[in-house]
């Protein structure tokens, strides 16, 4: 499956709920959000049913996102039902790893290969201030837990609020010393079009982009930053997916339309 660039579209990044049980600064707003009613996201089936469709056209992996996805009740399941699917070969979570610690063995299980884990600072309190009220304490657990179970490699997403420092280093040689793999991403604007290539990854990287997300709504966008976007309800899953590629843009833009929280990252 290729896009009018003649770019291989074979990532599928799913965001399966727009709740969080953390309030970072530079992602949810301080006075809170209209959260998505529940009748209008995704059931596990219309999740399952899109994703075997999208595999079918050419996708080959898949990352489940929020929100935060360990929010969803029965996340375990939906892992479960994916990694069931013919013709999948990478299913990994990206996760705020708060609740890791009591899920990470049951994912690993259910078949999910690897994840990721956002994490800013190893300092407590300066990772309270960021997530307004989050535990460092339960992320490093989480971190423990996914490596004992085998979520492996374990990647470190990183986001700069500034200039690299001495939190900056001490991430470094806390992820150098576990064997974790840290990726620093530059802080974005949606509604501005400003972002950058993820150091360490592909993110970012227009020319090589390969993927599309399906958002908690049934709404799958082309590129994180445009407004563009198809609803599989409304439009049937084969066509929504053939438009989401047809007319995914050269490069990003801007998105005036969405927020991180309910997009994914």
């Amino acid at each position: 499956m290729f896009d009018r660039f003649n770019r291989p579209i074979t990532y599928l990044r799913i965001s399966v709920t727009d709740r969080c049980n953390l309030r970072c600064t530079y992602c949810m707003p301080e006075e809170g959000f209209q959260l998505l009613d529940h009748s209008d996201i995704l059931s596990f089936e219309e999740i399952v049913d899109f994703t075997q469709m999208a595999i079918h056209n050419g996708i080959t992996k898949v990352r489940l996102t929020g929100g935060e996805p360990l929010v969803r009740k029965d996340i375990v399941e939906l892992v479960s039902m994916l990694a069931a699917i013919d013709g999948l070969e990478d299913l990994s979570m990206t996760t705020n790893g708060i609740l890791l610690s009591k899920y990470a063995s049951d994912l690993k299980k259910a078949g999910l290969h690897r994840i990721n884990i956002s994490l800013d600072t190893i300092n407590k309190e300066r990772y309270c201030q960021i997530t307004r009220n989050g535990d460092l304490t339960q992320v490093l657990e989480g971190i423990e837990a996914a490596r004992m179970a085998g979520l492996e490699p374990i990647k470190i997403n990183c986001v700069l609020l500034g200039e690299p420092d001495e939190e900056t280093l001490q991430l470094k040689q806390f992820c150098e010393s576990r064997g974790l793999s840290l990726r620093f991403i530059h802080q974005m604007n949606l509604k501005t079009g400003e972002f950058s290539t993820v150091e360490g990854g592909d993110g970012g990287n227009c020319s090589k982009c390969n993927r599309i997300r399906l958002l908690a709504n049934g709404t799958i966008k082309p590129c994180l930053f445009s407004d563009l976007v198809y609803n599989i309800r409304t439009l049937g899953h084969q066509k929504a997916l053939d438009l989401t590629v047809g007319n995914k843009p050269r490069s990003g833009t801007y998105n005036r339309s969405g927020e991180f929280y309910n997009i994914g990252g």
